[in-house]
């Protein structure tokens, strides 16, 4: 397999704290990797750097050969990096597919005025994205009425409108229920085995980790202190000790 992404040495210090220290891994074509820690642990400081809202104090950060330290945030968007949010970020007003269209209009450097034919722009691709994540038949109802299983479905469309070949997921089924964290995170998992996508995501949820990563980081106080397949991480002394205060691995860690 090759590494699509490649993290050196990478660390933040906000004054005298080390949000981030030291770390260093690699993300596969096709992977999905789990970075998972206690609150605090350095999580989204990591997402951050590596979308180009922070910058490192040092390191390096390597995509598909490309070194994305010191580019703007939209560059690494263009490049075919995406994103979501712990906190959903659409258009109320609008309708789903004009969401879509909107993302899409960005990406292909397109301004959105109402005097262009924005509503007839990109609209196969748009409904080519929604069909994916299950929202085909939402199209058009506003935004502001979905269900918030549906806001995160329409989400995860609006982040692939740039055809990403990693997309980094923060927290992606934070306030779902049970049956929809499942249902997302096997979505998710479906685009990385059609699309050849690979996935960073963060998550508190173990059953939704252990379900579904195919490998899995562990944070702790900014240092990463743990690396491997889910069997290695549920039998690992020191995750159980650091993250899980002792307990077992397998229990209902809830939203700590």
């Amino acid at each position: 397999m090759t590494a699509i992404l490649e993290v050196k040495n990478l660390s933040k210090s906000f004054g005298g704290i080390k949000a981030v220290q030291d770390v260093s891994f690699d993300l596969m074509e096709g992977e999905l990797l789990a970075l998972i820690g206690p609150n605090g642990a350095g999580k989204s400081t990591c997402f951050n750097m590596l979308m180009g809202q922070l910058p490192p104090n040092s390191g390096s950060i390597l995509f598909d050969g490309k070194e994305l330290v010191g580019l703007p945030t939209r560059k690494i968007w263009q490049y075919g990096v995406g994103r979501t949010f712990q906190i959903t970020a659409t258009y109320p007003t609008m309708t789903v597919i004009e969401n879509v269209q909107t993302a899409l209009l960005s990406f292909h450097q397109r301004s959105f005025n109402f005097f262009s034919r924005a509503k007839t722009s990109y609209l196969d691709e748009a409904a080519e994205l929604l069909s994916l994540v299950g929202m085909a038949d939402q199209a058009d109802r506003p935004a502001a009425v979905l269900a918030y299983g549906d806001l995160k479905r329409l989400e995860l469309a609006i982040a692939l409108s740039n055809a990403p070949r990693l997309l980094l997921m923060d927290e992606p089924t934070a306030g779902m229920a049970p049956s929809e964290r499942i249902e997302l995170m096997a979505l998710a998992g479906r685009i990385v085995e059609e699309r050849g996508l690979s996935i960073l995501f963060t998550e508190h949820d173990m059953d939704v980790v252990f379900a579904h990563s195919h490998r899995i980081m562990v944070l702790n106080r900014g240092e990463l202190i743990a690396s491997g397949s889910v069997e290695e991480i549920r039998a690992n002394p020191r995750v159980q000790e650091v993250y899980l205060g002792g307990g077992s691995v397998f229990a209902d860690e809830g939203a700590s």
